[in-house]
């Protein structure tokens, strides 16, 4: 059974960093592109930053230069680092696990707040 697990949500004011991991289980992560989304109340699910299986990273225009993903494949997991958050970037962040179809999973969330 394929499970991702994420992990690092929190309470932080803005200017602080958070990092992000999702471990995945059942599931080879070199075999598939890595991402984050995030889903703020009242707006759809967003992609946020992906690193695709040859290791190349994309980003969304918002978190540029703010966001780095990482992926260690030895160890199953992908990371999200977070630096000079904003109150815009308070959403539940999700891990996401995707080749061509059907083999898409996501992990169940893990809410970040950034509020002074």
């Amino acid at each position: 059974q394929v499970q991702l697990v994420e992990s690092g949500g929190g309470l932080v004011q803005p200017g602080g960093s958070l990092r992000l991991s999702c471990v995945t289980t059942g599931l080879i992560n070199g075999f598939y592109d890595m991402a984050w989304y995030r889903q703020a109340p009242g707006r759809e699910r967003a992609l946020v930053a992906r690193a695709a299986r040859d290791h190349t990273t994309s980003y969304a225009d918002s978190v540029k230069g703010r966001f780095t993903i990482s992926r260690d494949d030895s160890k199953n997991s992908v990371y999200l680092q977070m630096n000079n958050l904003k109150p815009e970037d308070t959403a539940v962040y999700y891990c996401n696990a995707n080749r061509p179809a059907p083999y898409d999973y996501w992990g169940q969330g893990t809410q970040v707040t950034v509020s002074s």
